[in-house]
């Protein structure tokens, strides 16, 4: 992976074109390319690469899918035959047999012979009862602000502050949202949110919002908060730096960088429409924006590619994924899991400076009780050790490792 920065020396720009008065910016700005050619290495991270919070919801997310769909299917006893959801694999987002996923997690799912024909069922186990109602709990506490994520990713994108229903489906994770919120989203959302008809018969989420309201970002708050900030558009404001250990921004992109930082901040919930493109401004704006959508998630993480489906909607370029590349101050690129994760560094080098997320704690503990499963299993596997194979390494009878591996490799591959 490489950081690619382009120089155009001739390519000045000036704006012609004040943009509307409620969304206006003071300020005609002078937009100008001034990348530079130099090519910069990916340079690995190891404490990004070990947040357990981030990296393990490969597994945790068909984990809570799974969850959900047994206690809707027994809300009572939270039961079912392996033959309710044998079938549903793939709509739930598990890449294996899920007879299989459900016997590495024995401390989220227990195994049992059920009344009829000696088939396997399985019910959750009395901890994960508790972290499921823990959860419903915090859905219940902290709607609002829950909700308030998901309308600020609306307002993101411009003028028409809609976006397709779809797109909100395939952020869902990120963003927290309980099933039921886009099931029924009138019913269950604030009177502001309405479903609209869109281009190619897509179904939208809009926000109706005042003209006379105003959003500020998460970098806006936490400047205002320290005095170096007075909320007028179109004022500089520099995203804060955490330097990976051992990297080094070579003298050029230094330099381009430095004014980079001193250019005026462009909010994500103003209107962009008079931005040029191609000049140095928009790279900001870009950068802001998704510096503000990772701040909103869970994790303040996300995977790369599940971003790409905001391009269009919120004004980001074809090119957008290069953003975090040519940032590695502000973001870190992660290659586990046979994918790449961006990662909001300020949400974990800093932090007080991001507002933690209601569900964060919650899933925190499934991961804790997930990880219990891999000592339940070895357990297992070396009280069932034949005593004439006591010299046997156990290592060798040890297969969680490379049914994690698995699981990883197709839930990527997904």
């Amino acid at each position: 992976m490489a950081m690619i920065v382009r120089r155009s020396r001739n390519s000045v720009c000036l704006l012609h074109e004040v943009l509307s008065s409620s969304h206006s910016l003071p300020c005609s700005y002078i937009q100008r390319q001034t990348y530079v050619d130099v090519y910069m290495k990916w340079k690995k991270d190891s404490f990004f690469d070990s947040i357990d919070t981030i990296h393990r919801s490969v597994q945790l997310k068909p984990l809570i899918a799974l969850k959900n769909c047994i206690v809707s299917s027994s809300p009572d006893d939270y039961c079912v035959p392996i033959s309710a959801i044998s079938k549903k694999g793939l709509e739930l987002g598990i890449p294996i047999k899920v007879a299989r996923f459900l016997r590495l997690y024995p401390s989220v799912f227990e195994e049992f012979t059920g009344p009829n024909y000696n088939l396997p069922w399985f019910r959750l186990t009395q901890r994960a009862v508790e972290l499921d109602r823990e959860e419903r709990e915090v859905y219940v506490k902290f709607k609002d602000d829950i909700v308030s994520r998901l309308k600020k990713l609306i307002l993101m994108s411009g003028r028409e502050k809609m976006l397709p229903l779809k797109v909100i489906q395939g952020l869902q994770w990120y963003l927290g949202l309980p099933d039921e919120f886009l099931r029924n989203p009138e019913d269950n959302l604030d009177k502001c949110f309405r479903l609209v008809e869109m281009e190619d018969g897509l179904k939208g989420l809009a926000v109706n919002v005042d003209g006379s309201e105003r959003f500020l970002s998460m970098m806006q708050r936490n400047a205002m908060r320290r005095g170096v900030y007075s909320g007028v558009k179109g004022e500089v404001l520099e995203f804060p730096l955490f330097p990976s250990k051992g990297l080094r921004l070579k003298r050029k992109i230094a330099d381009w960088f430095d004014e980079f930082q001193r250019l005026p901040y462009v909010s994500p919930y103003e209107n962009y429409s008079g931005l040029d493109p191609n000049s140095d401004i928009a790279e900001k704006r870009v950068v802001g924006v998704l510096h503000e959508l990772l701040s909103l998630f869970v994790e303040h993480a996300a995977e790369r590619k599940k971003l790409l489906c905001l391009r269009k909607h919120l004004g980001l370029p074809q090119k957008v994924h290069k953003a975090f590349e040519r940032h590695p101050y502000i973001f870190y690129l992660s290659l586990n899991n046979k994918t790449c994760t961006a990662i909001l560094k300020e949400a974990y080098c800093d932090r007080g400076a991001t507002e933690q997320h209601p569900l964060a704690k919650v899933r925190k503990k499934y991961i804790s009780l997930m990880k219990e499963s891999e000592g339940i299993l070895k357990r297992k596997r070396l009280n069932n050790r034949p005593h004439d194979q006591g010299n046997m390494n156990i290592k060798d009878l040890d297969y969680t490792d490379d049914e994690e591996v698995k699981l990883q490799q197709s839930s990527s591959a997904l």
